[in-house]
């Protein structure tokens, strides 16, 4: 584990492997840089390959106020640690902090977006307006189990009643532990809302992926990104669902990061 200094001194932790061009991981909710290790060594034998915790997890720091651009800093100061430029890949909720630090000019040289967090039909609810300030007053109360019922429920769409069953399960604990950093989450997805004009602002070639077994709106919404960006690829890892495998998508990442035509 090395660490970044971000611009307001938050420490963020990461993890490094291989050799060559460095492309850094930008995890989605409720990950860490532990989750993205099987997909960091899959790309490690062609690339110098980062991926860190976001702010409030693992062992990064979480300097008071939260700000989406506290995040996207963090995200310049581990890009530094790659010496300034580097790919990037973001996964759900990562990918749209991803479109975010693309568009602010970071030092970027290719993108990968794996379902960007896009509503552009009507085949899901949107987000409630106050998901975020709802998020932020149980984190307050010190609920975090009803934090992150909150998040499945609104955000993954699992129906209320599977939740009771799931807090007996070896992984809510874990879940519970990270549960504060769901409401910065919701800020970054910002609604689900299509920033049309932020990816018109990306300049460096895009590649879009989404999963054949994904939900409609999350297919709907990566074609509706790549159509708005003005330089993008679209593929699709026809029998992955949104937890993609890392084994389906390093290999699509491989050939895209390394020029050749996924």
């Amino acid at each position: 584990m090395e660490k970044a200094q971000s611009k307001d001194g938050t420490a963020i932790a990461f993890d490094q492997s291989g050799e060559g061009a460095p492309i850094v991981v930008v995890g989605g909710a409720a990950r860490d840089r532990v989750a993205e290790a099987p997909l960091r060594e899959l790309l490690a034998s062609r690339f110098t390959v980062i991926a860190y915790d976001r702010r409030g997890r693992g062992d990064s720091g979480d300097t008071p106020p939260y700000a989406v651009e506290r995040e996207i800093e963090d995200l310049e100061a581990v890009i530094g640690e790659a010496g300034g430029l580097a790919g990037v890949y973001g996964s759900s909720s990562g990918a749209n902090l991803a479109v975010m630090a693309a568009a602010r000019g970071l030092g970027i040289t290719k993108l990968a977006l794996h379902e960007p967090n896009f509503l552009v039909d009507d085949s899901r609810p949107p987000l409630p307006d106050d998901y975020v300030e709802q998020l932020d007053e149980l984190v307050a109360a010190g609920r975090r189990g009803d934090v992150v019922e909150l998040f499945m429920t609104e955000t993954a769409g699992i129906p209320a009643e599977f939740i009771a069953p799931m807090r007996d399960e070896p992984m809510w604990p874990g879940l519970e532990a990270i549960a504060p950093t769901l409401a910065y989450d919701g800020a970054v997805v910002a609604g689900f809302e299509l920033p049309t004009e932020r990816l018109a602002a990306i300049a460096v070639p895009t590649l879009v992926i989404d999963g054949g077994e994904s939900e409609e709106w999350l297919r709907a919404g990566a074609q509706a990104a790549a159509e708005a960006l003005p330089d993008a690829q679209r593929h699709t890892l026809e029998d992955e669902p949104h937890n993609v495998s890392p084994e389906a998508v390093a290999p699509v990442l491989e050939e895209f990061f390394a020029g050749e035509a996924p």
